[in-house]
């Protein structure tokens, strides 16, 4: 009997989890021997131990709540914001041509330019965190909506207007569905804008959640909660991107990019 084969996303797998295993021997080895001074950089086992002293805490659940809060509140505004205006400005070629310079201007500005200007205006509350993470993930989905909505196919645009399709029947059965991998593109980069952010203001502004934790972890010499806070972070972005991709996989199984994805 042949031995059974694996396949390649199999590989990959046992591939990730070696190469992650050989990181975690090298940051078990590299204290120990003297070749980084262990108060800048425990050992592993040091970094695991603090972090499962870290999870039987009530206020890291709390924080990573906070934090989580931030992050899809300002996320969903973001999202809801972005098409709605992308889909407006595109769908009228007089409006995108007056707004393009504006966008063009506001949207390279960095959001932490604003920590400030939130500050000033909310302290450290929950709005402040909102502030930065919808003004960065904002953008991040207008500009995609408003590439797919450039995409669209002349010939399905005179055709509907042929018919005498509605201005609501154009979006919902010509823009739409062109755009819709733009859109879901946007999402997927804006849901890890946002958590950048969210951690962001929690750790310069003060903001209740993981940020915040980290930050006086710092403050009072805990190294290995330092570092097992950096890692909890790290795990949830990869969980955010995670979902986002299995989201956009579920919203696009029509889509040809997709099927080549699973071929």
């Amino acid at each position: 009997m042949a031995p059974a084969r694996r396949g390649p996303g199999t590989t990959a797998a046992l591939r990730g989890l070696a190469g992650l295993a050989g990181l975690v021997a090298v940051l078990e080895v590299l204290p120990r021997t003297g070749a980084v001074s262990a108060d800048y950089l425990p050992p592993a086992s040091e970094t695991g131990r603090a972090l499962w002293h870290l999870l039987a805490e009530n206020a890291f659940w709390t924080a990573l709540g906070d934090t989580l809060t931030g992050w899809s509140l300002g996320l969903a505004i973001a999202v809801v914001g972005g098409v709605v205006a992308g889909v407006v400005i595109g769908s009228v070629p007089v409006l995108r041509a007056v707004t393009a310079s504006t966008i063009e201007f506001l949207r390279p500005i960095p959001s932490v330019a604003l920590i400030p200007v939130a500050v000033l205006l909310y302290g450290t509350d929950l709005e402040s965190k909102l502030l930065l993470v919808v003004y960065a993930s904002f953008w991040q989905v207008l500009v995609q909506v408003l590439a797919g909505t450039q995409d669209v196919d002349p010939v399905a645009e005179d055709t509907a207007r042929s018919y005498h399709m509605g201005s609501w029947g154009r979006v919902r059965y010509v823009v739409w569905p062109t755009a819709l991998p733009y859109v879901m593109t946007g999402v997927r980069l804006a849901a890890t804008v946002a958590l950048v952010l969210a951690i962001t203001a929690e750790l310069v502004i003060g903001s209740p959640g993981l940020g915040n934790q980290l930050a006086v972890a710092q403050t009072s010499g805990a190294v290995p909660r330092v570092y097992a806070l950096v890692l909890v972070t790290g795990l949830l972005g990869v969980a955010v991107n995670l979902v986002a991709r299995a989201v956009e996989r579920r919203a696009l199984h029509w889509h040809q990019s997709m099927r080549r994805e699973e071929q």
